[in-house]
Parts: C-alpha cells; sequence; structure tokens
C-alpha cells in the first residue's frame, strides 16, 4: 500500500493539436490544460504542438508527429499522454499503440477526473458518476472487466454472455439508478424554490469561468465557509446561503465554473446543479480581472445562451486590486476585489437597484388595538426597527412589492429607492 511518503505524482504530457477552429486561443487552452493537470494532483511534463489541416481519423495528428512524441519521450517512464481535445474511442486506443501503449486520455477525461475529487455532496457524485458512465459506455471496447474500479462491480453473467455484454448491462442499470436518484434531488429543489418564491426571497446565482474567485466573493457576502483554493473546479457542488443587504434578503447560490470547450455532454450531466442559476432572478458573471476576461465573459455567455438562460445579469470583475487600469473592462462592469474586500457595496448597491421595484421601503403606524390583525402577516415583511408610542408601534420596515397591499392600513410613508 501506497503511502503519503512514497506517492509520486503521475506526470503528463501535452499534446496540444491546433485546427482552424481554435488557431487563435490554442495557447489559452494550453495553459489551461496546464492548470487541469496541477488541479489534478499530477504534474506537468511538457507539450507538444501540432498544427493540423486534416483530421487523421485514426490519430487524430500526423503519424510523423507520434513518431517524434515515441522519439521524446524514448527512456522515460510513467509519462500519461493527454491530448488536449476529444477522442473517439478508437483514437485513443491506436495513439497508445503508436507510442508504446502508454497511457492516454484527452481533455475530458481529465476533467472528469478532477470532477470525481472535488465532488463532496451525494448530488454532486451522482452527476460525476453519470457523466462518467456516459463517457464510459461507447468506450467500453477492449476494457474486459475494468468496471469494478467505479464501484459495485459487475453483476452475475448470464449463460453464454461475454464480459463485454454484462459490463454494458451494467451500466445501463446503474444509469437509470442514478438519472431516477437525481429526478428525486431536483423534485425536491422545486418544491424549495416554489417556496422561497412565495417568501419573496429573490435569488442571485453566481456563474462565470472556473478559478475567478465566485466562492471568494460567496464567502465575503455570505460568511459561507465555502472552499476556496486556486485551482480549477474546486467548487463542484452548488452552495446556497441568506444573505441581506440594508435587511433586504437574497439567496445567495454558487455554481460550478465553466471552461472553454467545456464537453456538451459535461454541462448536461450537472444541468440539474445550474438549475438555480438558469432560474434566478439576478446572475452575477464573474470574471477575472486579471486574466483574459473577455474570454471568459463570451465563454460563459455562450455556454448560458446553450442552456436557454434569459435572467438579468451583472459583470462582476473580480481581482480588480491587481489592474491599475479600468478602462477597458466592459461596460457597466463591477469592479471588485473579494480578497481584499474592495468595490463590494458598490457591488451590494447594484445589486438593489436591480431589485428597486421589487421592494418598498416604509415607515408603518400599527395602533395597539391593531397589533393581533398586524401579527398575522407581520411575517411577509422584515421590520427594519420599531419605536413605542402611547398609542401604538412606528415600524421602519421593508416589504416585498407583491405584498404591499396587505399593509396599506398600516403604512404612513413608502419609498422604492434604496
Amino acid at each position: 500500500m501506497q503511502t503519503k511518503q512514497d506517492y509520486t505524482p503521475e506526470k503528463i504530457y501535452i499534446i496540444q493539436p491546433v485546427t482552424e477552429q481554435n488557431a487563435s486561443n490554442y495557447r489559452v487552452l494550453q495553459q489551461e490544460a496546464i492548470s487541469l493537470i496541477e488541479s489534478a494532483g499530477a504534474l506537468y511534463a511538457g507539450s507538444l504542438i501540432q498544427n493540423i489541416r486534416e483530421i487523421n481519423p485514426a490519430t487524430f495528428v500526423g503519424e510523423g508527429k507520434l513518431r517524434e512524441l515515441k522519439e521524446l519521450l524514448s527512456g522515460l517512464d510513467g509519462i500519461t499522454i493527454l491530448f488536449n481535445g476529444d477522442l473517439s474511442p478508437s483514437q485513443t486506443l491506436n495513439i497508445s499503440a503508436a507510442l508504446d501503449n502508454r497511457k492516454v486520455i484527452d481533455r475530458t477525461t481529465l476533467i472528469l477526473d478532477i470532477f470525481a475529487k472535488n465532488a463532496k455532496s451525494s448530488e454532486g457524485k451522482i452527476q460525476v458518476e453519470l457523466a462518467q458512465l456516459r463517457y464510459l459506455y461507447p468506450r467500453l471496447k477492449g476494457k474486459g472487466s475494468a468496471l469494478s474500479r467505479l464501484g459495485g462491480g459487475v453483476g452475475t453473467r448470464g449463460p453464454g454472455e461475454t464480459q463485454l455484454e454484462t459490463d454494458r448491462r451494467y451500466i445501463r442499470g446503474r444509469l437509470k439508478y442514478l438519472e431516477q436518484k437525481l429526478k428525486e434531488t431536483e423534485k425536491r429543489r422545486s418544491f424549495q424554490t416554489v417556496r422561497r418564491k412565495k417568501n419573496a426571497v429573490k435569488t442571485i446565482a453566481l456563474v462565470g469561468y472556473t478559478n475567478t474567485g465566485k466562492s471568494t466573493l460567496m464567502n465575503l457576502l455570505t460568511g459561507a465557509g465555502v472552499y476556496v483554493k486556486n485551482e480549477l473546479f474546486a467548487t463542484l457542488d452548488p452552495t446556497s446561503r441568506i444573505f441581506a443587504i440594508d435587511d433586504v434578503e437574497f439567496l445567495l447560490v454558487d455554481t460550478v465554473g465553466f471552461l472553454q470547450d467545456l464537453p456538451h455532454h459535461l454541462i448536461e450531466a450537472f444541468k440539474s446543479t445550474l438549475e438555480s442559476a438558469l432560474h434566478c432572478d439576478l446572475a452575477l458573471i464573474v470574471c477575472d480581472a486579471a486574466g483574459e476576461y473577455q474570454m471568459q465573459l463570451d465563454t460563459t455567455l455562450a455556454t448560458l445562451k446553450s442552456m436557454n438562460f434569459s435572467s438579468p445579469y451583472l459583470v462582476v470583475m473580480n481581482k480588480s486590486e491587481t489592474v491599475s487600469d479600468t478602462s477597458a473592462f466592459p461596460y457597466g462592469s463591477i469592479a471588485v476585489s473579494a480578497k481584499e474586500n474592495l468595490g463590494i457595496d458598490g457591488l451590494k448597491r447594484a445589486i438593489l437597484e436591480r431589485f428597486s421595484d421589487d421592494f418598498i421601503f416604509c415607515e408603518l403606524f400599527v395602533p395597539y388595538e391593531k397589533l393581533g390583525e398586524y401579527g398575522k402577516i407581520k411575517s411577509l415583511l422584515t421590520e427594519r426597527n420599531i419605536r413605542f408610542n402611547d398609542d401604538g408601534q412606528t415600524i421602519h420596515a421593508v416589504i416585498p412589492a407583491i405584498y404591499a397591499d396587505k399593509f396599506t392600513p398600516f403604512i404612513a410613508t413608502k419609498s422604492r429607492s434604496v
């Protein structure tokens, strides 16, 4: 059994394809691949850039480039090859064979490994396993009894049934079970959403590129204590917390981050987690002000659009303490630093302004003989302070606009301004 002392991190060498589609940003993709490797707990061993005019259906890249890589890695044992893109099952096998049967993985495999490492909640684990099984199913050929590592093992074979058929039958059954469990979770979440809307609590979702500081911002606004680390996909499990701005309560939800060329089936796997973002009242799209923020914003908006997102949003430029000139930031964006607690008051004001028509700040007067009547509807508002008079109570409160009519007999003055 390996101990922490004798554990040796896996070394991963990148094949970075350059195609017509990614010619303008392949360097960014390459750097992201390095970050993914580090987030998986492995070591970056180097890169080989391959310009591709025509995709080789057998190996994706050219045979000459594979021979070059084989010679380059000659004598180096334990090097895993990462193809920074998506490979078909046959391409994975063929590249491995051309490189003396070295372990070959693609971008999706690496991302799934990080997902599995970081999923903590039961829902997160279900979604990761679903994604893994959907990815594994068409790649079963030649894997034999490798399913035992997925947990649960393979069931008893039927007469004359091959291992491959057994594995496929197991996956189909497991997928059906996990999909049902996920539906139950989604049903519970829909009940919670209905209850929040009844209580007039607005939902704000933190969305955006991975590792832009969404969880740090979440912790600053709510004190949630969400796990924060400088690595990709550190947050997989959705976290939601109630927080207040000027006594107006909001539900803030932290979500899984996005990435360039994130495979669509991975987005689908986490769609239930992202439901809170898709149906939020306001999205805060968090970008790294010191990074490729326009690419991050474009990627986030494109990903949300693919899921039929239509909620209003604010662009939040986090880590702005590292930038001296903010003039190039997207128009209307808000510069903050969650780490240094800078610009947060401005962000809160912008949030309140977006909801200025949804809440009424008012002064109520409740005669003592009407306290019973007031008590029946009191739970619908937030009392900011109370002054006791000889003939009744003067209450400064925040009332959801949808319930304003219920308090008409008690409203002395009111304002929608914040």
